[in-house]
């Protein structure tokens, strides 16, 4: 394979894979394990999972395998699990799953394993990222669109057609999937990813300027908000909540405060784009991911800006006259309120609001990273979950890896067992995680059961 072809594959993975007070560095500490609820649910019959890494007094579990490229999860407060898929544009040796896109799970017999495993959805097209539960329902993204699946008291598939919510999302180029999530007021907030890695004129050349105005941030590159209860609704870039986000991998409601939050994925490339301002070295640390806090109205800088980790701050990107240091316009942005390696990809987001983990993770964020394509030389990173502390509604601290090994032997996305694309928190306050490469979904429990 010439150089040329493994980078335009490297460059395929990774858009597959979209996407004030800084939090930043990491720990190998578990939090305090006191203050444990146990999790109510045997782990004995499902297959304790030994190559998932936790911390101590922790275990993951298969509750769910080879369902395909599952990206998002979500929960039921009955303890019934979602997950949309995908059919990726960049892997079109996947078969089109029989049945639909969307998978329901159940464990009617509460031994930690799902034994009822449904598909539906065949009218999502090639399936989509973003899901969640809203009061009596089941919002997901399909496509251009985010559909509304009602679901009866003990009904496990929706007995009825879906209700269109919102239409005409952009699907071209770069970050097409639209992750989403909704506020207790029914506000639906969904991310529009940019198109392109920096907004240049040529996108991903070497030298190539940026776009001034960058014309894309009109409809991309931010969080658009619309109602989770009104159908018939369009895109429109009136209705943007945010701007300045080159892909939010992930987004979530922090249930203390209300407060939108959203995982950015960095830029790449500043090395091979711009060899006389960044080593290669440099450009596998750089940019930091991000954590925002997500404001109404809120530039958070990209294209013109990145935020670089050792200088804790916001500085110009090169398409637009930066130099590595230069700080010029991103003094006005938003920063992060807290930021991880470069290029993991952090592609889920959930709060911590459940009982049975140990009290110091209640009202902290997991994180999900589907893992990087372009750290070299650096060894590639992510293919984890983290967990971010939060105190008084804030990230607090440093993160701590969570969970790791998911990836295996090689930490590569074309060979990588598992990438990590979806985190969720059940009723009970287990844990899920979801995975697009080998389709498993694990449960992970604290104490054992």
């Amino acid at each position: 394979m010439t150089v040329l072809a493994l980078r335009l594959g490297l460059i395929a993975a990774a858009i597959a894979a979209s996407g004030g007070t800084v939090a930043c560095g990491r720990s190998d500490r578990s939090p305090d394990a006191g203050g444990a609820a146990d999790s109510g649910s045997s782990v004995a019959s499902a297959t304790i999972e030994a190559a998932v890494t936790l911390p101590k007094g922790f275990q993951a579990t298969v509750f769910a395998d080879s369902l395909g490229q599952a990206r998002q999860i979500t929960t039921r407060p009955n303890g019934d699990v979602y997950l949309n898929t995908w059919r990726s544009p960049y892997d079109t040796t996947r078969r089109v799953p029989s049945g639909g896109f969307l998978v329901a799970l159940r464990d009617t017999n509460r031994d930690g394993k799902a034994d009822q495993i449904r598909r539906f959805g065949a009218e999502t097209g090639s399936g989509g990222t973003g899901i969640a539960v809203f009061k009596d329902a089941l919002y997901v993204e399909a496509g251009p669109n985010v559909l509304r699946y009602r679901l009866a008291p003990g009904e496990l598939v929706p007995g009825s057609a879906p209700d269109t919510i919102v239409t005409g999302l952009l699907v071209e180029g770069g970050h097409a999937m639209h992750p989403f999530t909704i506020d207790p007021e029914g506000n639906l907030f969904i991310n529009s990813g940019s198109r392109t890695n920096a907004c240049q004129q040529k996108d991903r050349q070497p030298g190539s300027s940026g776009e001034r105005p960058c014309k894309e941030l009109a409809t991309r590159g931010g969080i658009w908000r619309f109602s989770a209860t009104r159908t018939g609704q369009r895109f429109d870039p009136a209705a943007r909540h945010a701007t300045g986000i080159r892909n939010a991998g992930g987004l979530a409601i922090n249930p203390a405060d209300g407060a939108l939050y959203a995982t950015q994925h960095g830029r790449d490339q500043l090395a091979e784009n711009w060899p006389k301002v960044y080593d290669w070295k440099q450009s596998a640390e750089l940019p930091a991911e991000e954590l925002l806090m997500v404001v109404k109205g809120g530039d958070y800088g990209w294209p013109y800006c990145y935020f670089d980790p050792a200088g804790e701050k916001r500085v110009q990107a090169p398409e637009y006259g930066g130099d590595g240091t230069k700080v010029g316009e991103c003094a006005g942005k938003l920063g992060p309120a807290a930021v991880f390696p470069a290029h993991w990809a952090p592609n889920a987001l959930a709060f911590y609001s459940g009982n049975a983990f140990p009290a110091s993770y209640r009202g902290g964020a997991f994180i999900g990273f589907h893992g990087s394509w372009n750290r070299a030389p650096e060894p590639q990173g992510g293919y984890n979950v983290v967990f971010q502390p939060f105190s008084g509604g804030k990230p607090s601290g440093e993160y701590q890896v969570f969970a790791d090994g998911f990836a295996g032997a090689s930490k590569q996305p074309g060979t990588a067992k598992h990438r990590p694309s979806g985190v969720a928190v059940g009723s009970d306050g287990a844990l899920y995680v979801s995975d697009d490469s080998g389709g498993r979904v694990w449960r992970v429990v604290y104490g054992g059961g």
